[in-house]
């Protein structure tokens, strides 16, 4: 059979085609009954999504807010959500009506401000709530009358204890500090009670009265102890959690700060006084009472140097804060003479030696400068003459900073404004970078031992700010350990097996008995890098300002 054939044969008959196309009516008689009820259901359906929504108390959104973590990825915008003021009653009961089984709202919430609405702020009257949930800080949030009473470290409030909460309120002692998985120093922060206390209490012959009374102004009780003394620790466990908790508030907020250090306010004022419109309220030496609405104890905290945007009421980052210390440090007025007595801070700026064709022409506009920052006692860099040599070969102006605990933070900052480079061996002078200009670049020698802290600390931060980071991870044979132990030492080979004993070994080994003699040769390198680096960056901005 040829193909025209077998293509005949398989042609349907005549009584074949009738017979497919009755079935085929059938078919679609019969989708078409069952089809109709479906497509009813359907509509109904939507009907009834779309009537939820319009009577739902939330316009802006057909979920109600979560009573997850503090730490959710869904930060609120409105301009409601960045107060903890109590809205007014008018609100609360034309809401509360609306939604007489509304769920109590986290504590976590009341603390970051995402207060969804009045009801929300108001139904359960006076409070007082803690935000246990974190490993590295707890919060607590207490509204109604609220007094300090320092001489037994408490803060009352009162009408919190009358029980017309749907939880009964109950004492809560909190140490108001960052590092709460720390507990050796936890234990010697200074421990506050928030005292639940009944309406009845006020009117009694033990109760003062209000001395200072903070009208529509919430309170923030933070601790100056702890690590306060090191300049990472004044950043990371202090500065940026302060920044996190307070900036929404726009200033109006009243830091109350226990363990006071009259030296803190005089180091960080010119940032202090842009997160707050009020004097600082020292809890300890500050005997009066001191009446709140709502007050917030604790700092919330997102880790070293960070802060989480997503995790912010208006989507601030480290950059934002960056500008907060540059406005702050920037606005400080120089003093026209500088007293005899004042220690050499910086050293006379040290030029290039290369001479390349800005310097025929006597301009250093066009030569990158780096920023060395000067250790003593501890991790020293033992050769720091070669190592200026070598940048200055480069073509590198060099300015070396040896900061002191008396140092103004705005020196430093002039100090390091102008600089491409930062250069510092590991330490809390690392913590200085957050002066520096987008796009620079940051060097940080590492000792043996100390790779982990070196990123978690310093480099990690470093790029999320937006500099160039690079590591110069050093040999056993450029630490001084090599002069104490044997070659063989797993303190030289084999940090890991001294760092896995815990942070106490790894300082007495690494942090506190070992300096740096580095390469030159092999640093050299690494600096050229960094020169090609600034250069470009100034060629880049150079043309863009013509441009603009």
């Amino acid at each position: 059979m040829n193909r025209q054939q077998r293509n005949a044969s398989a042609l349907p008959t005549p009584a074949q085609v009738s017979h497919l196309v009755v079935v085929e009516k059938e078919r679609k008689s019969g989708f078409l009954h069952r089809a109709f009820p479906l497509l009813l259901l359907t509509l109904y359906a939507v009907g009834s999504v779309l009537r939820l929504a319009l009577s739902s108390p939330f316009p802006s959104s057909f979920v109600q807010p979560s009573a997850a973590s503090s730490f959710s990825a869904e930060p609120r915008q409105d301009v409601e959500s960045l107060r903890t003021h109590i809205a007014s009653e008018t609100n609360h009961l034309q809401v509360h009506e609306e939604n007489p089984g509304d769920p109590p709202l986290p504590c976590s919430a009341r603390i970051d401000g995402r207060t969804e609405g009045a009801a929300a702020a108001n139904r359960d009257g006076a409070l007082v709530c803690c935000d246990r949930s974190h490993v590295r800080s707890d919060l607590c949030y207490a509204r109604g009358d609220v007094r300090t009473d320092s001489r037994s470290s408490s803060i009352l409030v009162y009408g919190a204890a009358d029980g017309k909460s749907a939880a009964p309120a109950t004492e809560e002692k909190i140490r108001p500090y960052t590092r709460k998985w720390d507990t050796e120093i936890t234990r010697t922060i200074q421990e506050i009670s928030i005292r639940p206390m009944p309406s009845a209490a006020i009117n009694g012959s033990q109760t003062r009265a209000c001395d200072v009374r903070h009208e529509g102004v919430p309170g923030l009780l933070l601790s100056n102890g702890g690590y306060t003394g090191n300049l990472y620790h004044e950043f990371s466990d202090g500065l940026v959690p302060l920044y996190v908790t307070a900036e929404r508030f726009k200033g109006e907020v009243v830091l109350v700060v226990a363990e006071y250090r009259p030296w803190w306010l005089a180091r960080y004022g010119p940032v202090l006084q842009r997160l707050t419109n009020y004097e600082l309220v020292d809890f300890s030496r500050d005997t009066r009472v001191h009446c709140f609405s709502e007050m917030i104890v604790g700092l919330r905290i997102h880790g070293e140097l960070i802060i989480d945007p997503w995790l912010m009421p208006n989507g601030n980052s480290i950059q934002d804060f960056q500008g907060l210390l540059r406005e702050g440090y920037s606005s400080v007025v120089q003093p026209r003479t500088v007293p005899p007595e004042t220690p050499p801070f910086l050293r006379p700026l040290l030029r290039s030696s290369r001479h390349d064709h800005s310097q025929q022409h006597g301009s250093s506009n066009h030569r990158p400068r780096i920023a060395i920052f000067v250790r003593k006692g501890c991790r020293v860099l033992l050769n720091l003459r070669e190592v200026v040599r070598a940048c200055q070969r480069i073509g590198f102006d060099v300015q070396l900073i040896e900061p002191k605990r008396s140092t103004p933070l705005d020196v430093i900052y002039r100090a390091l404004a102008p600089a491409d480079v930062m250069l510092a061996v590991h330490g809390a002078a690392m913590t200085h970078f957050l002066f520096m200009r987008p796009a620079a670049v940051l060097i940080q020698i590492v000792p043996l031992g100390l790779e982990k802290p070196a990123e978690e600390f310093y480099g990690g931060p470093a790029r999320r700010l937006g500099l160039e980071y690079m590591a110069y991870n050093i040999t056993p044979e450029e630490s001084s350990l090599a002069k104490v132990y044997d070659r063989q030492s797993p303190v030289l080979l084999n940090t890991s097996v001294i760092t896995s004993k815990g942070w106490m070994e790894m300082k007495k080994i690494y942090l506190d008995k070992q300096n740096v003699r580095v390469n030159v040769k092999r640093f050299t390198k690494l600096l050229a890098q960094a020169h090609t680096m600034s250069v470009d960056y100034r060629k880049g901005f150079s043309q863009q300002r013509v441009k603009d």
